[in-house]
Order: C-alpha cells, then sequence, then structure tokens
C-alpha cells in the first residue's frame, strides 16, 4: 500500500510509542525524516537515531529519550504543511512553539532547520512541523 504522507506517518509512529512507553521504534528511512530526527536530537527531543538497514529497504531506528519520573521529554507533536495544503512561511512569520518551550522544524534553502535558527539566517521555508 502506498503511503501518502511519511512525515506524518513518523510522527504518528513516535507519538504511538511514547504512549505505550517503548525506548526505540523503527520507520522507513528518508534523507528528510533523517534530517528531521537530526534536528530533534541537537534540540534534545530524542536520545539518538541510527540507520539500521541500507538499500531500498533502509530503516531508521529512534530512541525515545525519557525523564527520571518516566515522563517523555516530547509532549507533543504536530503536522502543519500537509501533501493537501502546504504551509509556507517566511523568516519573519515563524513564531516560537509555546512560548519558546518548543521548536519548529522547516525545511528550507539552507536545509532542514530550526525556526529560530531560520529567524537567525533570515531565510524562510516549508513549516513541516512542531515538537513540544
Amino acid at each position: 500500500m502506498a503511503m501518502n504522507d511519511p512525515i506524518s506517518d513518523m510522527l504518528t509512529r513516535i507519538r504511538n510509542a511514547l504512549s505505550a512507553g517503548h525506548t526505540s521504534l523503527d520507520v522507513p528511512a528518508s534523507r528528510l525524516k533523517e534530517q528531521m530526527l537530526g534536528v530533534m536530537k541537537r534540540e534534545g527531543f530524542i536520545r539518538d537515531y541510527v540507520v539500521v538497514d541500507s538499500g531500498p529497504h533502509a530503516r531508521l531506528r529512534v530512541e525515545l529519550k525519557y525523564l527520571d519520573d518516566r515522563s517523555s521529554v516530547i509532549k507533543g507533536l504536530r503536522r502543519v504543511s500537509k501533501p493537501s495544503l502546504r504551509t509556507y512561511s517566511r523568516y519573519r512569520e515563524v513564531r516560537p512553539v509555546r512560548s519558546g518551550l518548543g521548536i519548529s522544524i522547516l525545511s528550507t534553502s539552507k536545509g532542514v532547520i530550526t525556526g529560530k535558527q531560520a529567524r537567525d539566517e533570515k531565510v524562510g521555508g516549508e513549516v513541516l512541523c512542531e515538537v513540544w
């Protein structure tokens, strides 16, 4: 079965794994997903990720991050730009997520970066998702 929105699928898999209390999960690999996970790792929302296989059926293994009281670091994920309705934003229009407690992930001409980096580098792009 063909997947219409692979980014939304990855976010849903992360959300489901967090609600089930899993420490890791596998998602089908793509360069965009790998770059998004790199941003999440840099910002401290996930512990790590690795490419498990290579070739046409490569997978990304995502290690989730929990606090000492077994609560998740990620409180919420929201897909902003969808295949049916793309959402683009200029750098001046990128707003903080949850009063600065979260991040927005943008796909720009300078790669996949956070909303704060987009404002600092004065570059706009497609708002992929928000993480808090």
